[in-house]
């Protein structure tokens, strides 16, 4: 979840668009049940209803679901801040954690800053009343990606 050089970022019309649409085959996002509601121009909006089996012993998300949450928001931002033409690899993250989270949470991720081949992120988790769960700041490294075919459905 990164940016590219120049060289890196250059893959032609047709795979771009297919990197726009890869983010139903991420098997760990599918595990979550992690929707994308959008992600254009360096803006990414996801959104996961909470179950019990991502809990911690609060009965409130658990943190490292949140720090993935974080992590996938601001790199959808960062690859739609290309034009979906490469894909971004995680360098840094940094999470704070303010409230315990319930319920649907609604996950923003935006790109700050950065250049051709590093990204800079800001992230934030919602919760149903609009309480602010956690924030993140991220660099990214732009990558080209190249897509392996569907995976055959396991059973779990």
């Amino acid at each position: 979840m990164t940016t590219a050089t120049a060289a890196e970022t250059k893959t032609p019309p047709q795979a771009a668009t297919d990197l726009a649409n890869v983010f139903h085959r991420v098997p760990f996002l599918k595990l979550l049940g992690v929707t994308r509601e959008s992600s254009e121009n360096g803006l990414a909006h996801l959104r996961m209803p909470m179950r019990p089996e991502f809990t911690n012993l609060l009965d409130a998300a658990h943190g490292g679901v949140l720090m993935a949450l974080l992590d996938t928001a601001m790199a959808s931002a960062a690859v739609s801040s290309v034009g979906f033409r490469s894909s971004a690899v995680t360098l840094s993250i940094n999470v704070t954690f303010l409230q315990p989270g319930r319920g649907t949470l609604t996950i923003e991720g935006k790109r700050s800053g950065g250049g051709r081949s590093i990204c800079y992120c800001e992230g934030t988790v919602i919760d149903e009343q609009g309480t602010v769960l956690a924030r993140a700041i991220g660099t990214f490294r732009f990558i080209n990606l190249v897509l392996a075919p569907d995976r055959p459905a396991t059973a779990a």
